[in-house]
């Protein structure tokens, strides 16, 4: 079960220096929040000033008000009014100034980390979106930040003007009378504490009842995504009952909590009323002895009442701030890893010219495991050539290691031994950007934008012209279709295409590929989840982009590739066969031959 975002984390020195780490982003803006720090002590110098002039006004002899009006200072009604009139005007002017040279800040230092995280994501190997879910990196993105955003905001600037106004205060209270506030200190923080404590107990509930809200969620969402299933086993008994205990232990959890809640309540109803009780006694005896005798003037016991209710406040919102100020680091680390995670691409050479390829290929002994699970060897020692413009077939059973092959001639992921070559030269001695803008990859699944179909197209060149797209869209066999719609090319393919059939998907992909005219071409399963019919239109048209260029294709069914001018044939990550189409099917009891009759059947 996930954490929830609210719960305090516990962070490691690691965590600690990552964020420090995060002070790079925050370093250009650190003038507009110094400036932002001086309007928000002159609030909370405000704020401390007025329950002291509260305190005074509710403290002076109100039975012969001065007609003589004087605003001079604060020995009047009048005078203390005034001030309240100015200061209440300044206070509301700082805390503007204050959150708005604190929003520009952090506004300005999220868009710098988004912007990096983002170029570091887009610019990291395969191998580490392996290991990493997209929904969590997609998490720290969104939620991480605007994690970030709080505290920057809001919770750095909260928690200063709570300690500040409790050091203040504190001076205060202490000043105006050192008996009393000696009374406040005995009996305010064990009320405080004990309301700490039970707070604490029924987060820890609170939080429990959301974990199991969750799980129920969960539940829910599983059985209406696979309802068909449910349905076809007749699991609709056992997915109820299942649903009906997770509900019910979010009931019983929630009224123990609704007990405590009520137990909380009259404890501190109780407590801080009756600490409250106790010292304004204690104030009250106090002022009775006045001055002279040892103890307080009048308005000193209102100011004395004022501060320690402001006190009390600022003192029980601490603990919470503390809190989410430990989240925004840990949500700070999380986003740092990102940051600091190495960079697949070269900065420097990621714009430079393409330098065109002929399309040689070679395989020398290549052996390979995936990173996530090195134990496991996919490619034991492959070995093949192609010369340009020929093509290339991988076929094999499931898990064989066709893909695998075409990954690597992507350099998605490094080779641990043997050596990968492009017209003769190793692949070390190119630059990464320089193999794969000579390449265009069709996969099974097309990957779509949610735009439009010419934006689609483009994606496969940037600079390409409405007319370079239209008369790709003509070789993919696109054209008929994309014109059939009443926006034609600004056509709206929706989230991942899927206002698209599967073969119309297909042909937009080709479009692109044959848009970006590579030396290099690798089909991985074009067509094997297409009908007869969009199957043809889609294999006309990768003859035609394969027709001039190295192709190498990755194919289920035989079918379509019996004009390859060799075919390979993998199992278990070897090469067990190599020949023509004719060649293969005329051995007999062979791997290839084997395949091609349990398709025929």
């Amino acid at each position: 079960m996930r954490k929830k975002r609210s719960e305090k984390q516990k962070l490691s020195k690691d965590a600690y220096k990552k964020a420090k780490s995060f002070l790079v982003f925050l370093k250009p803006y650190w003038w507009i929040y110094t400036i932002g720090f001086i309007f928000l002590v002159a609030s909370s110098s405000v704020s401390v000033a007025l329950p002291m002039l509260l305190g005074k006004l509710l403290g002076m002899d109100k039975s012969n008000i001065d007609i003589n009006w004087d605003f001079g200072g604060t020995d009047t009604i009048y005078g203390i009014l005034t001030l309240l009139a100015v200061l209440l005007p300044g206070q509301a002017i700082f805390s503007f100034f204050r959150i708005y040279l604190f929003s520009i800040v952090t506004q300005n230092t999220l868009r710098d980390l988004r912007k990096k995280a983002f170029e570091k994501l887009i610019k990291s190997p395969i191998s580490y979106f392996d290991q990493s879910k997209v929904g969590e990196l997609t998490s720290r993105i969104a939620t991480d930040t605007n994690m970030v955003q709080e505290t920057l905001s809001t919770t750095i600037a909260e928690l200063f003007r709570q300690v500040f106004i409790v050091i203040v205060a504190l001076f205060l209270i202490i000043r105006t009378s050192p008996s009393l506030a000696l009374t406040m200190l005995g009996v305010i923080p064990v009320a405080a504490i004990s309301a700490m404590l039970f707070g604490k107990f029924i987060k820890k509930l609170s939080r429990s009842a959301q974990d199991e809200a969750a799980g129920s969620n969960n539940i829910l969402e599983e059985a209406l995504t696979g309802i068909k299933s449910l349905k076809a086993y007749t699991n609709e008994i056992f997915e109820i009952k299942k649903y009906n205990g997770a509900v019910q232990k979010i009931r019983n959890i929630s009224l123990k909590a609704a007990v405590w809640r009520g137990a909380f309540v009259g404890f501190i109803l109780t407590i801080m009323f009756g600490a409250i009780v106790f010292i304004i006694w204690r104030g009250i005896e106090l002022v009775k002895l006045g001055p002279e005798a040892g103890g307080i003037a009048n308005e000193d016991f209102f100011q004395f009442i004022m501060l320690t209710v402001m006190l009390g406040v600022s003192i029980g919102s601490v603990p919470d701030l503390i809190g989410k100020i430990q989240n925004s680091i840990g949500a700070t680390e999380n986003l740092m890893n990102i940051i600091q995670n190495e960079n697949e691409l070269d900065e420097e050479n990621i714009s430079a010219p393409v330098q065109k390829m002929k399309g040689e290929l070679s395989f020398d002994n290549v052996h390979f495991s995936y990173p996530s699970r090195k134990e496991v060897e996919v490619l034991k020692g492959i070995s093949f050539q192609v010369k340009a413009g020929e093509q290339l077939a991988i076929v094999g059973g499931s898990g064989s290691g066709k893909s695998t092959i075409a990954n690597l001639l992507l350099q998605f992921y490094p080779v641990a031994n043997g050596d990968i070559q492009y017209d003769g030269k190793s692949s070390s001695e190119y630059d990464l950007i320089q193999i794969r803008k000579n390449i265009a990859f069709v996969p099974q699944e097309v990957f779509l934008l949610g735009g439009t179909i010419e934006e689609n197209i483009q994606y496969g060149m940037e600079s390409a012209t409405k007319e370079d797209i239209q008369l790709a869209a003509q070789k993919a066999n696109a054209l008929e279709f994309i014109e059939g719609f009443p926006d034609g090319f600004n056509t709206v393919v929706g989230d991942r295409g899927i206002q698209l059939s599967g073969g119309q998907r297909q042909r937009i992909a080709i479009a692109r590929a044959i848009l970006r005219d590579p030396a290099i071409l690798i089909l991985d399963e074009a067509t094997s989840a297409l009908d007869s019919e969009s199957e043809a239109l889609v294999q006309e048209a990768l003859e035609k982009l394969m027709k001039g260029r190295t192709s190498v294709v990755i194919a289920h069914r035989l079918s379509t590739i019996k004009n390859a001018d060799k075919i390979i044939v993998l199992e278990n990550g070897e090469i067990v066969e190599t020949g023509t189409h004719q060649e293969l099917l005329q051995s007999a009891n062979g791997r290839y031959q084997q395949l091609a009759t349990l398709q025929q059947n």
